[in-house]
């Protein structure tokens, strides 16, 4: 059969299917379904998915049929977009489910930390003590207590019996020498 007479011909079968005709929904079924699950396969590459989805695929002409006239689309080009976008819409499910699935096992995971975290956290802790102790001992209690125990600068001006200003001076000279410390 010659393209345009198939294409009439599928195009028929879609109106007297929204007019409810079984027989013609039968037809549409037999002379579209091998290319529409092809479009279904190539998107969820798994061939039970893909013949579930075109059995949905056929539900939603059948209720959708009355709406293919007003698009002005050719009738395989309504058919296959309503395949693909049925896949798509599979597919994306099927990613949130495994993505949800991933939030669980993080959520059941221990939040302990490991042995190895431990034993890391432990070095570091000493290697900050050590540069901490090089630092003059006034200045190592104001930046304990503005970075560990969350004093205010001017709190610890006034502690410290210095302007707010000198303190800041001195948190910044003492973070800058730590940090040259550590990167030794």
């Amino acid at each position: 059969m010659p393209p345009d007479n198939a294409r009439e011909e599928v195009t028929g079968l879609i109106l007297r299917v929204s007019l409810r005709d079984r027989a013609a929904f039968d037809r549409l079924y037999a002379a579209t379904s091998g290319k529409l699950f092809g479009t279904c396969l190539r998107i969820l590459r798994n061939r039970p998915e893909a013949e579930e989805a075109v059995q949905e695929v056929f539900i939603k002409v059948w209720l959708k049929a009355d709406r293919f006239a007003v698009t002005g689309q050719s009738p395989m080009t309504w058919l296959i977009a309503i395949a693909r976008h049925h896949a798509i819409d599979l597919l994306r499910a099927r990613r949130e489910t495994a993505g949800g699935i991933d939030e669980a096992a993080l959520a059941m995971r221990d939040p302990a930390a490991g042995p190895e975290a431990m034993a890391v956290a432990a070095g570091e802790m000493r290697l900050l003590n050590g540069c901490m102790s090089e630092l003059d001992p006034e200045k190592a209690s104001a930046v304990r207590a503005a970075y560990l125990e969350g004093d205010s600068y001017a709190d610890l001006a006034t502690r410290h019996d210095v302007p707010l200003n000198t303190m800041r001076t001195w948190l910044r000279r003492s973070l800058m020498r730590l940090k040259e410390c550590l990167e030794r």
